[in-house]
């Protein structure tokens, strides 16, 4: 296994990582090596959330990766070069794996998180998803995915997509 992993460019498995982790949650958390691993996943998780979020128009510009720093940089207290390092891997991740890791990384951020931490992702999410001030109808599908894989009801994911109504595509004319 080492040896695949070794073929692919993949490093050695880390030693911390849970045997649920996926790839993406390993490969992000593994460069928060410093840090205890239970709140590695949880950031690696959420900014890779982020990310899913800003690939959903399969475009991630700069307000929106400027915004996913932010976000990442107010969870901990990684340095700027941590977290810039954190968000490009979530990025790569989410543009390399998305259609097979989105709903299971969003799924073990549920498992992991509070309701109020789950709140804060929503928020988040929306907020990267405005950043560039137009919320796609593409984001705005994937908000929504977002918001029932961590539980929430539609109205509820609607009360946070009422927070940007103005920046929603589907309301610009």
């Amino acid at each position: 296994m080492n040896t695949v992993r070794k073929l692919l460019g993949l490093g050695e498995p880390d030693k911390h990582a849970r045997g649920d982790d996926t790839e993406t949650v390993q490969r992000i958390s593994a460069q928060l090596g410093s840090m205890p691993i239970e709140e590695a996943r949880y950031i690696a998780s959420f900014a890779y959330v982020l990310a899913r979020v800003a690939q959903a128009d399969l475009l991630i510009d700069e307000r929106e990766t400027t915004e996913i720093k932010q976000q990442v940089a107010s969870l901990s207290d990684l340095s700027e070069d941590s977290c810039t390092l954190v968000v490009e891997i979530a990025k790569s991740q989410a543009d390399l794996t998305g259609g097979t890791e989105n709903y299971v990384v969003t799924r073990q951020f549920r498992k992991i998180s509070n309701r109020g931490q789950r709140n804060k992702l929503m928020a988040c999410a929306f907020a990267v998803a405005a950043s560039n001030g137009k919320i796609s109808a593409e984001e705005s599908t994937e908000l929504t995915l977002i918001g029932e894989e961590l539980g929430f009801t539609r109205a509820e994911v609607n009360a946070f997509r009422s927070q940007h109504r103005d920046t929603l595509s589907v309301l610009k004319k």
